[in-house]
Formats: structure tokens, C-alpha cells, sequence
């Protein structure tokens, strides 16, 4: 009888324990959290759980830390769960919506094993988002320094440039391109010299975009046409830029940056297929690649920009000792100056190499082979080394596609190719880390699959970060952003 009584009295226990769960609402502190009231009470009693994303089991959960606003910053092993002011790209809402007409959801939807959000508490985590997701005080993250590092990185398939922190090297802002509805497809970025301005230009669009680098904000445009616009450089003073438009009877402007407008257009009769274009320290040479061919064309400036009716005829330079053409045989496709203006390193697509002009003889000193088509050139001053893009290589990683190719400069030899990741295109140097950023398009169907699908269609690409010290490509640090990352400009 004692033993049943003890038994009886055991499963009473245990029912009225569960009785309580059920009935008890769980206790958070919203004020510790730091997270606004209504968003609290959503993601401290249904995210931030035993199991989730708490401190506790966060690695289990592709490392997201929900248990306070400031861990939620912190970001993921694939990037940010939240995009201030951007709940399109921001994965806390696409995971945890289910209704088709508030946007994209994804799957496995969150909480796992539990009933999804109410469409109410979808709402108040997107517009939570939209407002720039602020802590209880009202503080929006990464708005509090207007010297910020930053890079940029456009993704040409949705009209975005992806704004990264460089100090955490994560996403911390979306930025929209492009004055029209149809895609104009931002295809590359550079920030002024002094830090102060971004600009963007589109293959599809007819502007170059302003955008104000303290707080990303758009500025105003220059309507330069539609063309084929791919690349375009800065002055050192930031006060101008030179556009390049690139087609069979390819168009180069000047642009003047601070009063937004057009001030020369040179002929359309003379620059075929010009693409990579670079600028001497002291503004007076422009070199333009001719990328059908084996030449570079070169303007020069008595006066900056007043440059009027050249005898175009004399302003080849060719690249391989035969008379400039534009036959299929190196086509030049990225052209950058050394710091000393000494060399201009041009990447040749079709001959595999990276060649080295001397600017004083206006000869090539060096021929460098590469890996496979490639690409995007930078220069590392503190190495004297070049790094090339090469998204097309599948003989450096038998399997995969793209490398990096790693040059000294002082011997003018390969000395490594380095996978790091599906066709990797824009490359740029974060000296203060001593890493190379590389912004990896994945828009072929042989790519890695993406984690997340996008509002815009297309594959996601990502990006990742080679460690200079050691030219290794860093592990666990893979970032996806949106569609087709194109290019990397950086705000030291």
C-alpha cells in the first residue's frame, strides 16, 4: 500500500509540473536583454530558448546568440541574422515568416519543432528591422562613428551594395541602386581618396551614383547615358572621374564630381571594347585597356581635363612588341599603377598572364603567367606582391572553379594560387588586418549551394578573407550576401 500511495503520489507531482509549464508564461528580462519590450517577449520566450539560439546551444545553431541584442550583432558562422533598416536580406525574419505575402520565407522555418510566429509577431520583428532594429534606448548599430572602416561590395543581380563593417568584417548595412525599376546591375565601386563620398556604376543604368560614406546615404547622379558602363577612376583630389563604357565604339567621360555633370566626351569613333582604366599619381596619364587587342590606350593632360581634339593616332602603347590591334591575343582587362607610379600591372584575360609595363620606357619589363581568365588586379605596397582574380580557373583546384594567384614583384614570379571560393572576382586589401577581401560571385550552377534564397532571384554569392601573413585562406570566416558580388572597394 505504501509503495502504490508513493507511486500515486510521484505521478502527481509530475503532473501538476507539467500543469505549471503549461500554464506559466516564461519569465525574460526584457530590460537585460536590451532588446525593445515587443521584440523581447518574441525572441527571449521563443528564440533565445534551451535547445536555440541561447549562449548555451548557439553552436548547434549555426553559432546565432539571441540571449541579448548585443550578441545578436555578433552575427552567424554565414554572416548577420539582422541588416538595420533591411528586413529583405535579414535572416530573423526570413526564417521565422511563414505568409507569402510579407515577403520571401525560408526554410526549416523557426522556431524548430514549434508553432511558427503569428503573422502579428512577423510584423513587429520586420518592422522592428525596418526602423534599423534599435535597442531599447533607441540605438541603431553602427550608426554612432561617422569615420567608420568599411567596405562595399555591389551585388549586380538585385541592384544592392552590401555596406561591411570592416572592424568585424560583417554586413551591416543594404544600400539600394539605380533610378529606374529594371535591373541596372551595380558593377563597380570606388570610394573618394578622402573618404568622404562613394560612387557606383551600373553595366545596365545611365548614372554614376553619389552616396555620402559617413552614413551611406544617397546623395545625387550624374545621367551619363545608358551604356555598357564597367569602369571608371577618381582623381587623388576626388574632385573628378573618368567613365568607361564598354562596346565596340566605347564612349570615355569626365566627370565632375562635386557639381554632378559631364564635362568632356571624347569620340566615339576611336576606343573599341575599352574596358580597364588607371590614373598616374599626378593625374596627367589615363591609361585604358583596349580589351580586344593587345594594347593600352593612353590620354595625357597638359592641364587637368582640358585635354581637347588628340591626334589619337599616337596614343597606343602595345603590350607585346607587335603593332597595337585588336585581335583576339592578350586582351588587357584590369590595369593598376604601383604606388610609385613606376609600373602599371595589367591582367591579360586571353594570353593567362599578368604583364608589367614600365611607364618610363612605356615597355613590358616582366610577363608573369596566372591562373585561368584573370580578372581583378590590386597592388600590396607593403610586399611589393600583385593579387589576381582568376573566377574562371578550374586547373589550379581540379573540381572547382576560380583562384587567386599570388605574384612577388620582386622576383616577378607565381609563387601560389589559393582557393577561396566559387568564382572569385573583386578583390581589395584591408591593410590594418593584413587580409585580402574577396568578394566571390557563385553564379554558376556548379557553385556551392546557397544557404538562404533571395528576394531578387538568383543565386546568393559570399565573401571571404585570405590572411596576407601566411596567404591562407581564413577558416570559418565565410559571409553570404545578396546576388552576384561583383567588386570590393574599401573606406580605411
Amino acid at each position: 500500500m505504501k509503495s502504490l500511495l508513493k507511486t500515486n503520489l510521484f505521478y502527481f507531482v509530475i503532473a501538476l509540473t507539467i500543469s505549471s509549464c503549461k500554464k506559466d508564461p516564461r519569465i525574460f528580462d526584457a530590460s537585460a536583454s536590451g532588446y525593445p519590450v515587443e521584440v523581447a517577449e518574441i525572441v527571449l520566450t521563443k528564440c533565445a530558448v534551451e535547445g536555440c539560439h541561447n549562449s548555451i546551444s548557439k553552436d548547434a545553431a549555426a553559432g546565432l546568440d539571441l540571449t541579448s541584442w548585443e550578441s545578436l550583432f555578433k552575427g552567424t558562422r554565414n554572416g548577420v541574422a539582422v541588416i538595420p533598416f533591411w528586413h529583405k536580406q535579414s535572416t530573423m525574419f526570413l526564417f521565422c515568416n511563414t505568409y507569402n505575402d510579407l515577403g520571401v520565407a525560408l526554410l526549416p522555418t523557426m522556431p524548430i519543432a514549434g508553432n511558427p510566429l503569428s503573422r502579428n509577431e512577423v510584423i513587429t520583428i520586420r518592422n522592428w528591422i525596418d526602423k534599423g532594429a534599435p535597442n531599447n534606448n533607441n540605438f541603431v548599430k553602427f550608426s554612432d562613428n561617422a569615420k567608420r572602416k568599411k567596405f562595399y561590395v555591389p551585388n549586380q543581380g538585385c541592384d544592392l551594395v552590401t555596406v561591411f563593417d570592416q572592424e568585424t568584417g560583417l554586413p551591416m548595412r543594404y544600400v539600394s541602386t539605380g533610378n529606374s525599376a529594371a535591373t541596372e546591375a551595380p558593377h563597380q565601386i570606388r570610394v573618394s581618396p578622402d573618404k568622404r563620398y562613394w560612387y557606383v556604376i551600373s553595366t545596365q543604368g545611365n548614372s554614376l551614383q553619389k552616396f555620402d560614406a559617413t552614413n551611406d546615404n544617397y546623395i545625387g547622379e550624374i545621367v551619363i547615358d545608358y551604356a555598357n558602363w564597367n569602369t571608371f577612376v577618381i582623381t587623388s583630389d576626388s574632385k573628378y572621374a573618368f567613365a568607361i563604357d564598354w562596346s565596340s565604339n566605347g564612349k570615355v567621360f569626365v566627370l565632375d564630381l562635386e557639381n554632378l555633370k559631364i564635362l568632356i566626351k571624347y569620340p566615339l569613333n576611336f576606343f573599341v571594347y575599352p574596358h580597364g582604366v588607371a590614373l598616374s599619381n599626378d593625374n596627367k596619364k589615363l591609361y585604358v585597356a583596349s580589351q580586344f587587342g593587345n594594347f593600352l590606350y593612353k590620354l595625357t593632360f597638359e592641364a587637368p581635363y582640358s585635354y581637347a581634339n588628340p591626334n589619337f593616332d599616337d596614343l597606343k602603347i602595345s603590350l607585346d612588341g607587335n603593332p597595337p590591334n585588336n585581335s583576339f591575343s592578350l586582351d588587357p582587362h584590369d590595369i593598376v599603377f604601383t604606388n610609385d607610379g613606376s609600373n602599371c600591372l595589367i591582367t591579360c584575360q586571353r594570353s593567362n598572364e599578368l604583364r608589367i609595363l614600365n611607364t618610363s620606357t612605356e615597355q613590358i619589363d616582366a610577363v608573369v603567367p596566372t591562373g585561368i581568365f584573370p580578372q581583378e588586379v590590386v597592388f600590396d605596397y607593403k610586399r611589393n606582391y600583385a593579387y589576381v582574380s582568376c573566377p574562371e580557373d578550374t586547373i589550379a583546384f581540379p573540381g572547382k572553379r576560380g583562384c587567386i594567384s599570388v605574384i612577388d614583384l620582386n622576383t616577378n614570379t607565381l609563387i601560389k594560387n589559393i582557393y577561396s571560393g566559387h568564382q572569385p572576382h573583386g578583390i581589395a586589401i584591408d591593410f590594418d588586418k593584413n587580409e585580402l577581401i574577396v568578394a566571390n560571385r557563385n553564379v554558376s550552377t556548379d557553385g556551392p549551394a546557397p544557404h538562404h534564397s533571395s528576394d531578387c532571384g538568383g543565386r546568393n554569392g559570399y565573401v571571404t578573407f585570405i590572411d596576407l601573413k601566411t596567404l591562407d585562406i581564413i577558416k570559418g570566416r565565410k559571409i553570404e550576401i545578396s546576388v552576384d558580388p561583383y567588386f570590393v572597394a574599401i573606406r580605411e
